[in-house]
């Protein structure tokens, strides 16, 4: 089956469903109604009214995720957009591709729907572990500072069809990419591709590491103008030299340490940048301080390297140093990354829920040096061994709570025994956390939520996680 790759092509008459519907999901049929596709949509953990408003929108929802779902429908869908969140072996995927139906994601279908405006937008693609949104609205905010028309989208905030059928469009999408959604990404050439870091993390979606890398190398294909990579991850690296991109794309890189020709990074107190002067080889242009970046959040090793990435990609749009230092001044975090809520009593209190791998909850701990740590939930087949041993050091105790808290107290037992460690009550889990963790703390100490893992198995997604840590934290008096 070929798809039209216009928005203006003829896509009437085409019959689609669509598996899974969250917001992105929900924009994907929307999407389609208006253009005239015959739509279902099929999904098993919906809310009520987003069930609801497909049929206001004249489509029809199935609450059903079973292959046997497709025998309902009452037509035979030429193409299916599936969400994200569906592992290609499950099995209402594996029926549609024994099928011989088409399967895309959202993004590639918003790439061939992108010429809806006179002006077409330009695409920067931002992917990694971790940093993927910080970087994003980074970026976005140094476009915005400069005077472009930009919006961060993706899997982050925005469904990219609904920034796509924006009444008046924009100069810049910075779309963030997860490997999921690189994994069923088609052929598509981004105008910038950025490979922020790479570290074990949904294991059990892609089956392997050598899987979750090469879905993440994926946003490097066609890439047109710059691919940009971490010259402290050589993994990003190698995806860069492997990649295939079209003739005259420049690869750049950011950097923890003094850059080299061709990337942006630190020397001494400020964030320069060697990669797009014309006197590169001999001079370095200032972008901001890293005394600026520290007016953010405390200056971890992650948030300098998103905000090196950040104003490599605005260089390489163009973007003039200052408005680059103008936008690091007034940024502020999204929630539940690295936030601090305050103390009690002189203990600290911060929220990282956003923490959902070992390398996202690796800059949370390495920023403390005595820790109350709360943490647990879905491991996502990743081993939490290692970060464990590596800083059981500093651990004064820990809390444990999700679903694989048998595992976890294991490995707490046999290399930290002397750590106490706690388990939340299962009907209040946060709640509890926060108790046993005040009640084990002395001056001095942080209670840390960074849980390594994702939240499903307890709450809504990694968000509300987080908003109950900050309700249990203020319930407590934390100023």
């Amino acid at each position: 089956m070929m798809l039209p790759d216009s928005w203006h092509g003829s896509w009437s008459g085409l019959k689609a469903v669509v598996i899974g519907l969250g917001k992105s999901g929900f924009s994907v049929a929307d999407t389609l109604v208006e253009l005239g596709v015959q739509t279902a949509v099929a999904g098993k953990a919906a809310k009520p009214e987003l069930a609801d408003l497909v049929e206001v929108i004249g489509s029809k929802f199935y609450a059903s995720e079973s292959p046997e779902v497709l025998s309902e429908l009452g037509f035979q869908p030429d193409f299916a957009v599936v969400s994200p969140g569906f592992s290609p072996r499950h099995p209402l995927v594996v029926e549609l591709e024994k099928k011989g139906i088409l399967v895309i994601g959202d993004i590639e279908l918003a790439w061939r729907l992108r010429d809806k405006h006179d002006v077409v937008a330009k695409w920067i693609g931002v992917t990694g572990t971790n940093g993927k949104t910080t970087t994003s609205e980074m970026t976005t905010a140094m476009l915005l500072a400069s005077g472009k028309r930009a919006i961060a989208c993706g899997n982050i905030g925005v469904p990219i069809l609904d920034a796509i059928r924006d009444p008046v469009g924009f100069d810049y999408l910075v779309v963030e990419l997860s490997s999921f959604q690189l994994h069923y990404l088609g052929q598509i050439s981004l105008h910038i591709a950025a490979f922020l870091n790479i570290a074990e993390d949904h294991l059990d979606w892609h089956g392997d590491f050598d899987s979750y890398l090469a879905a993440k190398a994926k946003i490097y294909q066609n890439a047109a103008e710059f691919i940009v990579f971490n010259e402290q991850d050589p993994k990003t690296l190698q995806a860069a030299q492997q990649a295939e991109v079209t003739a005259g794309c420049r690869a750049v890189s950011f950097s923890l340490g003094a850059p080299a020709m061709s990337s942006v990074g630190y020397v001494e107190e400020f964030l320069v940048d060697r990669a797009f002067l014309s006197d590169r080889a001999n001079t370095a242009l200032e972008l901001s301080e890293i005394a600026d970046i520290e007016q953010i959040s405390p200056a971890s090793s992650h948030l300098l390297a998103n905000a090196a990435a950040a104003a490599t990609i605005a260089r390489a749009c163009g973007v003039e140093p200052s408005f680059i230092k103008e936008a690091i001044g007034s940024f502020k975090l999204a929630p539940h990354r690295a936030q601090f809520l305050g103390q009690l009593d002189q203990v600290r209190f911060v929220n990282d829920s956003k923490a959902t791998n070992a390398h996202a909850a690796e800059a949370s701990l390495g920023a403390s040096e005595s820790i109350i740590w709360i943490l647990g939930g879905l491991l996502k087949g990743v081993d939490p061994e290692p970060l464990i041993i590596r800083h059981g050091a500093k651990l004064r105790g820990v809390v444990l709570l999700g679903a694989e808290t048998e595992l976890l107290e294991g490995l707490f037992g046999s290399h930290l025994p002397a750590v106490p460690v706690f388990l939340a009550a299962k009907d209040d889990p946060m709640g509890s956390a926060v108790r046993l963790a005040v009640e084990i703390s002395k001056p001095g100490d942080t209670v840390l939520l960074a849980p390594m893992a994702a939240s499903m198995d307890q709450f809504l997604d990694y968000a509300e996680r987080g908003d109950k840590f900050v309700d249990a934290v203020r319930r407590l008096g934390a100023k």
